[in-house]
């Protein structure tokens, strides 16, 4: 099913969630909603649900316009962060629940019921658990329960609202690749609301960023991390070093790399002199021996794992930059703190100091 947004705005009151939002998202796809919290990635996902009402705006299933339809006629699962199960219900009656409160004449017989569920719990994983309480259940296995629940009612579209937030790493990594797979398997249309980098980057077709309440830029995994539009989705997804730089009739020189800068809508950059700021991914960043290139002192060094995390110093550059390097690397250098050392860019983008959304981050804190 092909779900279409369409110049969506939705308020609360005097605060605007949404602006104008577009966005179209083809039949089969996983799509992530990826941003910060108040971004307005959950009442986007509530909006398409039919849990929100847009004050302006349209949402097309497969071209007809959905906004006066009630959540029940919009055929939507809708998968909830901390599950939502019945806790006097057992496992069997939560994914049931939905198939018994269709009215009367359009029910499925008890008997048919019995199968469609029975035939869930063997695609979650939980035959043998149908008698159990949601107490009895690990978080995992609830949130499978969830997910069972949400595709009784054979939904048109897949819908899941931070999914995998109140689980433990281990649990959220496992669930995530069975998440894929069932996808995959049953065809499904599914949108998730994330603000894990990791988690969109690795689950999603396509990745749509958010930031107060419109959309930063939308593309494939490898697209939003390889090249981000703006300097928010740059300082957002992945790490990232942020270095204040003069461009100059639109170029600028960092440590090797001629860059020519860019603005993220498309404007001319002023003649002349202006500020602005370098964007360089950690593994862009390239150490080598004193004097073969900018100098730097190593300030901190992490070498547990196959790469090394080391961050230096440049002057009159604020914060520290880091670099990643292979651990082969790392060990030929024979790295230490205070040790001085030179640094080059490989790759860097700039951006005019305008267009920044804020004041410069440390590596760690991206």
């Amino acid at each position: 099913m092909v779900i279409e947004v369409r110049n969506v705005t939705k308020r609360f009151d005097t605060f605007t969630a949404l602006h104008g939002l577009n966005l179209q998202i083809q039949p089969g796809e996983l799509v992530a909603l990826l941003g910060p919290s108040g971004s307005g990635k959950t009442t986007l996902l509530r909006v398409i649900a039919g849990l929100e009402f847009a004050n302006e705006g349209q949402i097309l299933f497969d071209g007809t316009d959905a906004g006066g339809r009630h959540v029940g006629e919009r055929r939507v699962g809708f998968v909830f962060q901390h599950y939502a199960l019945f806790r006097h219900m057992t496992v069997f009656e939560n994914i049931a629940f939905g198939l018994r409160v269709v009215p009367r004449q359009r029910r499925m017989s008890d008997s048919d019921i019995k199968k469609r569920v029975n035939s869930l719990l063997s695609l979650v994983q939980l035959d043998r658990l149908a008698d159990r309480y949601p107490t009895q259940l690990s978080g995992g296995q609830r949130q499978r329960v969830a997910l069972a629940r949400a595709l009784a009612i054979e939904p048109r579209v897949l819908l899941l609202d931070e999914p995998f937030g109140a689980l433990d790493a281990k649990v959220r990594k496992e669930l995530r690749r069975w998440l894929r797979r069932l996808h995959d398997d049953m065809g499904l249309t599914s949108i998730f609301v994330t603000h894990d980098q990791e988690e969109a980057l690795e689950l999603a077709d396509r990745v749509v960023v958010m930031n107060q309440g419109a959309i930063e830029q939308v593309g494939t995994p490898e697209e939003v991390y390889d090249s981000p539009a703006t300097p928010f989705v740059y300082e957002f997804l992945g790490n990232v070093n942020r270095v204040p730089c003069r461009i100059e009739n639109g170029k600028v020189s960092l440590w090797g790399v001629d860059v020519a800068a860019e603005t993220h809508d498309g404007a001319t950059l002023p003649a002349g002199e202006t500020a602005g700021f370098a964007y360089v991914r950690p593994h862009d960043i390239e150490l080598l021996p004193a004097g073969q290139g900018e100098p730097a002192v190593v300030r901190h060094v992490a070498a547990a794992g196959p790469t090394a995390r080391i961050e230096v110093s440049v002057q009159g550059v604020q914060p520290l930059i880091e670099a990643q390097l292979s651990r082969k690397r790392y060990l030929d250098l024979g790295l230490k703190v205070g040790q001085q050392v030179a640094i080059a860019a490989r790759a860097a983008r700039v951006f005019p100091a305008s267009a920044s959304p804020g004041p410069p981050a440390g590596p760690a804190g991206l």
